[in-house]
């Protein structure tokens, strides 16, 4: 008599927040996999949810709780439905989150997400379970036998966490712990085999990822030049990124690679945070505005195509006019072809929060302002792609019927009208429109 084989489990990840989540995301997927889980689109459909949450929103805490409480009838109907909160709001809040929420499962942080297996059994088994410590052994480590299924042709890969800077807005250093750097050995093991499941492109991944000093194959201390460097030998891998970056950790080395590694893609994430010399002090940011936009020149001579991206923040406590306006002139200075502008929110236990808060309404109005500052170069950055050929990486059908969709050099999206391009390849194309966030193109071969 033969045996039936049981249904898959289904899990649903929501995943909140920057693209170290997006990958941790995908391990714990893998890692509950070994348990029988696949995943699914929709949380009805769920045997499982697992909300991989992000602290650096305003408050993100609470817009977790609201998510929560969505899921109140469904566990009423599926009363063996695991509901989980991995991330960095289960770091920050701890048991909190199973005070407050009492349908939740179990509460995991992101350094021990490699025990979610034994911590989603202890839940099958009626107890609740909450992991938020930050554990000796390697969680990259533990979860390094992973299923070789196909990938698409770009994926995030983690290189460093935590950060020692402690800026006066940030949790991370507090959510994410102190900087830790990987293997390079087994980073290059994971590039390889990241290559040989589909994947051209890949984004390494760091809260501080230029500060990345992991042990290197011969026993010495890499850099991010050298582990680029050895990702550059990777046959069949088309293209490298890094983000994020801080100014302080962007060495001579690497700002030379830029202008030499041919697969080091021409596209730098450098956050400066403010123009304001007193502001960058009160935010513990360790840089100046003029040491900032020397650096810039030295690595647009290094590579003159190079296409900027920074974070600011505005409305930062004690910030003036003239502190805001000074941030205006940076950026206008610099032309940024992206740029991600925010309103200064508090983070409880950050010594910024303690300090006197501008006036919310003033915040808004200084807010708009920066966007469409940087929206006004984002476009004539990308008018001035027009009539450029570039090479575009193409990742999945567009919206339109025979439209295929990539990424350029510079990291922005390309529509082209073709129907014999395949996710995967890297073709020619002739820049002939630029729309609102996207390049229109003509394939050349």
């Amino acid at each position: 008599m033969t045996q039936t084989k049981p249904a898959p489990k289904k899990l649903f990840i929501k995943t909140y927040g920057c693209q170290m989540n997006v990958y941790d995301s995908e391990r714990m997927a893998e890692a509950l996999g070994g348990q029988g889980y696949v995943e699914t689109a929709t949380a009805a459909d769920a045997d499982m949810i697992l909300l991989n949450t992000c602290h650096i929103r305003e408050k993100a805490a609470e817009k977790i709780y609201s998510e929560l409480g969505r899921y109140r009838d469904l566990k009423d109907e599926k009363p063996d439905l695991m509901i989980g909160v991995a991330g960095c709001v289960a770091q920050a809040e701890g048991a909190e989150i199973m005070r407050r929420q009492p349908l939740v499962d179990l509460v995991v942080g992101p350094q021990s997400y490699h025990r979610l297996p034994e911590m989603e059994a202890k839940a099958r088994r009626g107890e609740k379970s909450l992991d938020t410590d930050f554990p000796e052994e390697d969680k990259f480590e533990q979860l390094k036998s992973r299923p070789k299924a196909a990938r698409g042709p770009t994926a995030f890969l983690t290189v460093q966490e935590g950060c020692d800077k402690f800026c006066a807005f940030c949790v991370v250093p507090y959510t994410r712990g102190a900087e830790v750097s990987r293997p390079a050995a087994r980073i290059l093991d994971e590039a390889r085999d990241l290559v040989e499941r589909g994947v051209r492109e890949i984004t390494l991944l760091g809260q501080n990822v230029n500060a990345y000093h992991g042990a290197g194959p011969d026993g010495s201390d890499y850099t991010l030049a050298k582990l680029i460097w050895d990702l550059d030998k990777v046959d069949g891998l088309e293209r490298i990124r890094f983000t994020t970056s801080h100014p302080n950790d962007m060495t001579d080395e690497l700002i030379e690679a830029h202008g030499t590694c041919a697969k080091l893609m021409p596209y730098l994430h450098l956050p400066v945070q403010s123009g304001s010399d007193r502001i960058l002090k009160r935010m513990n940011r360790s840089h100046t505005a003029e040491s900032y936009l020397r650096l810039i020149e030295r690595i647009r001579t290094a590579r003159p195509d190079i296409v900027m991206s920074g974070d600011f923040i505005v409305g930062f406590p004690e910030e003036t006019e003239a502190d805001f306006q000074a941030t205006l002139d940076l950026i206008e200075e610099v032309r940024y072809g992206y740029a991600y502008s925010f309103k200064y929110s508090t983070r409880p236990g950050t010594p910024a929060a303690e300090r006197p808060q501008v006036d919310p309404a003033e915040g808004d109005a200084r807010l708009q302002r920066i966007q469409a500052l940087i929206t006004r170069h984002q476009r004539e950055i990308q008018q001035e792609m027009v009539g450029r050929t570039l090479n575009v990486l193409f990742e999945k059908p567009g919206r339109q019927k025979g439209q295929m969709v990539g990424k350029s050099d510079y990291l922005h999206a390309v529509h082209v009208d073709a129907v014999d391009v395949n996710p995967g390849e890297v073709r020619p194309v002739r820049i002939v429109s630029s729309g609102t966030n996207s390049l229109g193109g003509v394939l050349l071969d």
